[in-house]
This record gives C-alpha cells, sequence and structure tokens, in this order.
C-alpha cells in the first residue's frame, strides 16, 4: 500500500487507518516521490492526491498506467476536486476509484479492501 499525499497531516491520517486495518503502508510526499517508491513498495493499492507540487496526481497517474510494471496497480485518487470533468479525467485515466475531500475513513478503508481483494493481509 502506497499513500501519496503532500499534506503531512492527510498522509498520515489515511496511513494510520489502513495500518490499524492490517495494510503494510509506505508514504509519498508528492508524484515524484510515488514514482521513485513504486519500484520497491510492488504496492497492490495506491492512494493519490490530485492537487501537489513538482508532479500532480493526473500526471502521476498517467505514468502509472504508461509503465508496464505499474498499469496493474489499482489507484484510488483522493482529492478535493469534486467536479464532473475531474472525475471524467480520473476515468480517461482508468484509475479505479475517486474519493473526495474531506473523505470518511471507513469509506476510504471499504474501497482499498475491495480493490486489494485477498491480496491485502489483515488481523481480521
Amino acid at each position: 500500500m502506497l499513500v501519496v499525499d503532500d499534506d503531512e497531516v492527510i498522509r498520515q491520517l489515511i496511513a494510520v487507518n489502513l495500518t490499524l486495518e492490517g495494510f503494510e503502508v509506505v508514504t509519498a510526499v508528492d508524484g515524484r516521490d510515488c514514482l521513485e517508491k513504486v519500484e520497491y513498495v510492488k504496492p497492490d493499492v495506491i492512494t493519490l492526491d490530485v492537487m501537489m507540487p513538482h508532479l500532480d496526481g493526473w500526471v502521476t497517474a498517467t505514468q502509472l498506467r504508461r509503465n508496464p510494471a505499474t498499469a496493474g496497480i489499482k489507484v484510488v485518487l483522493i482529492t478535493a476536486r469534486a467536479q464532473d470533468d475531474d472525475r471524467s479525467r480520473g476515468e480517461e485515466i482508468g484509475v479505479d476509484a475517486y474519493l473526495t475531500k474531506p473523505f470518511d475513513p471507513t469509506e476510504m478503508i471499504r474501497v482499498v479492501r475491495e480493490l486489494a481483494g485477498a491480496s491485502a493481509s489483515s488481523f481480521e
């Protein structure tokens, strides 16, 4: 599990919630950091903020989809951008889910669990 957000508070909120649910979590501070870490973390799911410095979530998700080594990783965009055209852009890129901030941690966990499927380890 790779959690990508430039806001430390949100990044830690997502990471703590997922860790408590039994996921092994690595964090990244922006898209560039995500693309560097994805090579060795090999996550099943990435939560990805859209509005970030250096590489935003749109560019990062597009690069993940174009790379055969990362194209199969499930991507959840988590963003304050809730307009229909933003959701459509996410669909065009091929992201697997789209959550808007402020998000319900329970819903985020449900989406991540669903995407991770049987590969997710849990304490349950």
